[in-house]
């Protein structure tokens, strides 16, 4: 199991002031936000040394995004949708340190692998409608071939090449007409397919499973959204299945009980102060599920109970 990242430095109270002060000089005197400035020290986090699987724990607003976006932009790997930055991002960002893990014959790594990539929740959502919106425009221009374009190719006029323009024209009027291509065959042929979409959740886990692969180190952005229990636990054993068999590295953001429980997993929790290293069930999210399903459990115990009788 690879460790391509093990460790991220941030910068120390002096270094943040030295970054606020020259912003504030270049500015003419102010500074309009000082983001992420302060907000690792007040936490008492200097520095994160990585396992095989790593997650940020907190609460909203604790910092967790913030940080694996510093994490990911310090290791240049790929990412689809913005992140918040501000202009002491780019500054703090410079005076992040990294250093890389070793490979099996005791060579560090120069670089994160080149698929490498964070994948944020506004990733999922963005591929959903993005899907929805691509088989709404397939699903109109279906019903137009249906009622005007397959019978004006088939009847009308035969199309002459004149130049290179009217080549797609022509190849499609041939198409059209041929007799061994049913209306249907030839629609789809020419429009193309809707992409089947399922449930949010079915589609989520169906974006993991596309989109990760083998020898990659992954930062991911509460992965856990779209996606209900059964799905969580299926993300949980897709990330342990590509860790241990798959040479992968995982940085996790997240506040879920199901992604937080995975085994060898280590975790920093943002909502302490200082930030410490906690079991899953230490932390308070999982603790609130905890007491609100234990103050109800006879709720479920009579259930069973009623089942079996």
């Amino acid at each position: 199991m690879p460790i391509y990242l093990e460790k991220f430095i941030l910068p120390n109270e002096e270094i943040e002031e030295k970054i606020i002060t020259n912003i504030i000089d270049n500015n003419g005197g102010y500074i309009d936000n000082l983001y992420p400035c302060r907000i690792f020290t007040k936490k008492q986090l200097s520095e994160l040394d990585f396992a095989n699987i790593t997650i940020i724990y907190g609460g909203n607003g604790s910092g967790k995004s913030t940080l694996l976006n510093l994490i990911a932009n310090k290791l240049d790997i790929k990412r689809i949708a913005p992140f918040n930055s501000s202009e002491t991002f780019n500054d703090y960002l410079d005076m992040c340190r990294i250093r890389y893990g070793y490979d099996d014959e005791g060579y560090q790594y120069k670089m994160a692998p080149h698929e490498s990539r964070i994948i944020t929740s506004d990733d999922i959502f963005d591929y959903m409608l993005t899907i929805r919106s691509n088989n709404n425009e397939i699903a109109d221009q279906i019903e137009y071939t249906k009622k005007y374009g397959y019978k004006a190719l088939l009847q009308g006029e035969t199309i002459k090449i004149k130049n290179l323009d009217d080549y797609e024209a022509v190849r499609t009027q041939v198409l059209a007409r041929q007799k061994t291509l049913s209306r249907r065959q030839f629609i789809k042929k020419i429009v193309g397919e809707e992409i089947k979409l399922n449930s949010n959740g079915e589609t989520a886990i169906d974006y993991f499973h596309k989109r990760l692969k083998n020898d990659c180190l992954y930062c991911l952005d509460e992965p856990e959204n779209s996606l209900s229990p059964k799905y969580q636990q299926e993300l949980v054993k897709l990330i342990q299945e590509q860790s241990r068999y798959c040479g992968c590295q995982f940085i996790i953001a997240t506040h879920s009980p199901f992604v937080l429980s995975i085994e060898g997993a280590k975790i920093y929790d943002l909502d302490s102060t200082p930030c410490e290293i906690k079991k899953w069930w230490e932390l308070d999210n999982p603790k609130t599920y905890f007491n609100f399903f234990y103050k109800h459990k006879n709720l479920f115990l009579n259930n069973e109970q009623t089942r079996y009788d």
